[in-house]
């Protein structure tokens, strides 16, 4: 009996053992969707051609396989390449091929005003001698390709009224769909594109992302604009008179690495001179320079002198959570306005609590309805910790049902909108009051749900209402419109944070701009003709992103002969550090912010047209960057034209990531006792030729900071200077990051680069 259950045991393991090398087998064999990225075009030659990579699909791929050897998406305008199903054998017998730079799986990547332009505008506290954010002026001929979810095209906001021809540099087009007609395009729409691998059949925007993002860059101005009476005002973009071309990359799953790819690659053929993504890898998806789309797709488009600015992501408060962390990229983080929504609610004593949320009531006149603690409501054998934070399932519907609840915010990945969809609607309450233990609160929308969202200090009050009042009852009344709150801007608690995970010696995110319940266009409700305008409040760093592509055309269009890395660093430079209390900008725990949250400061559009020094980070920055990142002189080779050439430098090390020509600095390893000296060089781009200007330093305890020459001296044949920078870490200071800024200034203008040290 024992030998006969040694030998049924083994032949179980056997054919486990086999059922696990068939599995192994299968998934080298099933085919997925892969990027073969080839570098920068080679002009005039075969290899650059669709031919090319069918030519090298042929030769891999089984002949029975006729529609996986067509490929997906060809790239050969800004860079080389192609997607295809492919198997893991195949995809690493690709990347051995001599003109191969990598090859990795398509990855899916997330989607990450009326008053916010003012804002920015009264934060700055300068006048401008430009028409700022209203004229045609120089901006009529600027481009903006918006990568997103598409465009909803009759909305407002993209009417072409004053707008002249469309310019002689445009070669994109206007592809039609079973919704969207050539005639969806006008002087302002100039183009639209969509991608059939992503599943869509149209540039149409059902999603709204696009229209929204869109509409914040370079919107028309459209009078009386809402979000169902709330937020009221003119709706603006940044720059008004720019042009919009439409990339629709994403849906509701997401947004495909290779349809991004291909976007960026038609957007540069197209003639765009700012590419606007506010779109990312999640933070957990550690992806290195040569397999993360947007970082290959924004280093070909700069080395054709156009500007991809990017957000940094909404995986905050943690630590190093910032995406789109390449050099070459404008990475945006975001913050709030001075306007809020408030939702205060009545208890049955008469006591007003002022909480924050936006709801919609059908009633002129809120009704009381009892309120129960959610400790109280546990469902049966559920823990009343679980209840107390209304996780799902863990309520009683019979102790909620037609009652206002009150929950605490849970501390995991929980969010406010499943708390109320799976927990409070099913059960049947009336209302939500949520407390708030983790950040400041901020108003969210929920339609006609009344929702109240309040701090720790006034739910103890609440809770203690109930605690002493045989039956409680609570009114919650409509949302109304607070402004101007202080302060402001403050750091939003959901913007992703620096240092950036793949190197710390490049500070991001860059700048931080608004994103917090920006006014913006949406399509309509299916329910209401095509032609109805509607805006809506959305929040995240994918709202930030468009008002620094704003920022950005608005600059170029003053200064059209600026490459993007000197428009990048007059935004940077200029960049505000104080709120509208005229004190240091704070995140939503009340602490002074640092460059790892808010980059350089909140962008300051007028300031950054006049900003008098610039840093030119240029390809050849760039290109070592990738030396001492660690790639290998062969492989940046591939990437580059044969037209252009480089090598990488004799000594090279990721420390040496720090002395790249950037508007700031960041030292991602300084031991106490150590003396580390970083180089820079700006360029004069002030009125005057003849001008000195004085560093000031502003510098923590405990790091010991030193600049040489301490003044830059310009002149009629100098208009470039280099200066050195000391940072010693004092052997008593504490293991952290510290953060300071070096400030040079002529005195009228002052150019600041923030520093970044972290002391070991």
């Amino acid at each position: 009996m024992f030998t006969t259950y040694l030998s049924s045991s083994f032949s179980l393991i056997l054919i486990l053992f086999t059922s696990l090398i068939f599995i192994s087998i299968s998934s080298l064999q099933t085919p997925k969707h892969y990027v073969v990225y080839m570098g920068s075009p080679i002009e005039a030659d075969v290899h650059n051609s669709e031919a090319y990579y069918l030519q090298m699909l042929d030769t891999l791929l089984p002949r029975e396989e006729s529609e996986r050897r067509k490929g997906v998406h060809h790239y050969k305008h800004a860079f080389r390449g192609f997607s295809a199903m492919l198997t893991e054998e195949e995809a690493a017998a690709l990347s051995g091929h001599d003109e191969v730079v990598s090859v990795f799986e398509d990855p899916m990547l997330q989607l990450h005003t009326t008053r916010s332009w003012d804002f920015l505008d009264s934060l700055s506290g300068e006048s401008s001698s430009f028409p700022i954010y209203n004229s045609f002026h120089g901006s009529s001929d600027i481009i903006i390709g918006v990568v997103d979810t598409g465009i909803w095209p009759e909305s407002p906001s993209f009417s072409d009224k004053g707008f002249g021809e469309i310019p002689s540099k445009w070669k994109g087009i206007c592809m039609e769909g079973p919704d969207f007609n050539k005639s969806s395009c006008n002087r302002k729409l100039i183009g639209a594109r969509y991608y059939k691998s992503t599943g869509a059949t149209s540039a149409r925007d059902s999603n709204g992302h696009g229209t929204h993002t869109a509409s914040t860059a370079a919107g028309a101005h459209v009078v009386e604009a809402s979000d169902r009476g709330l937020a009221r005002g003119t709706a603006k973009g940044g720059q008004p008179g720019c042009r919009i071309a439409a990339y629709k990359t994403c849906t509701a799953d997401g947004c495909p690495g290779s349809a991004m790819l291909k976007a960026m690659d038609d957007a540069v053929h197209d003639g765009v001179d700012i590419i606007s993504i506010s779109i990312g890898l999640n933070a957990a998806f550690k992806s290195d320079y040569l397999s993360d789309p947007i970082a290959i797709g924004a280093f070909h488009a700069e080395l054709k002198g156009i500007m991809l600015i990017a957000s940094a992501g909404n995986d905050g408060p943690i630590a190093s959570t910032v995406t789109n962390v390449a050099p070459w990229l404008f990475t945006v983080a975001a913050s709030n306005i001075d306007r809020d929504f408030q939702s205060s609610v009545i208890l049955g004593s008469g006591k007003v609590i002022r909480g924050a949320g936006i709801h919609f009531s059908n009633s002129t006149r809120p009704k009381a309805y009892s309120l129960v603690y959610a400790r109280n409501a546990a469902a049966a054998s559920k823990p009343v910790e679980d209840a107390r934070t209304c996780l799902p399932g863990s309520l009683d519907p019979k102790k909620v049902s037609g009652k206002v609840i009150v929950c605490v915010m849970p501390r995991d990945a929980v969010t406010t909108k499943q708390i109320i969809k799976v927990v409070v609607e099913d059960a049947g309450a009336r209302g939500l009051i949520l407390v708030n233990q983790k950040e400041k609160i901020r108003a969210s929308d929920f339609g006609h749900f009344p929702f109240s969202e309040v701090d720790m200090t006034d739910g103890y009050k609440i809770l203690k209402y109930m605690l002493h009042t045989k039956s409680p009852t609570v009114t919650i009344v409509p949302t109304v419109e607070v402004k101007p709150t202080k302060p402001a801007p403050v750091v939003a608690f959901f913007s992703s944070r620096g240092p950036a995970s793949l190197t710390e010696n490049i500070l991001k995110p860059d700048v931080m701009a608004p994103g917090v319940l920006i006014l913006a266009a949406l399509p309509p409700p299916k329910t209401a003709k095509p032609s109805t305008p509607k805006f809506g409040l959305a929040s995240g760093t994918s709202m930030s992103c468009p008002h620094v592509s704003g920022a950005a055309a608005f600059v170029k269009a003053q200064r059209p002969s600026w490459t993007p890395s000197m428009i990048k660093s007059a935004l940077m430079t200029t960049a505000i550090t104080y709120d509208n209390m005229r004190r240091p900008v704070t995140n939503t725990s009340g602490l002074t912010s640092t460059p790892h949250e808010t980059g350089a400061g909140e962008i300051s559009p007028q300031r950054a047209i006049n900003p008098g020094l610039v840093f030119e980070t240029t390809t050849q920055d760039y290109l070592q960057y990738l030396c001492y990142f660690g790639y290998s002189q062969k492989t940046i080779s591939k990437t580059l034209n044969k037209a252009t050439k480089f090598s990488c430098p004799k000594k090279t090390s990721k420390d040496l990531i720090s002395n790249i020509n950037y508007p700031s600095i960041s030292i991602g390893n300084l031991r106490r006792g150590q003396r580390k000296m970083i180089e820079r060089s700006v360029t004069n781009v002030g009125p005057e030729r003849n001008v000195t200007y004085v560093a000031h330093i502003e510098a923590p305890e405990g790091l010991v900071v030193k600049v040489a020459p301490k003044r830059l001296v310009f002149g009629e044949n100098v208009d470039k200077v280099s200066y050195k920078v000391w940072f010693y870490g004092e052997k008593s200071a504490s293991k952290r990051y510290h953060h300071g800024s070096l400030e040079w200034s002529d005195g009228y203008h002052s150019v600041r680069s923030v520093f970044s040290v972290n002391i070991n």
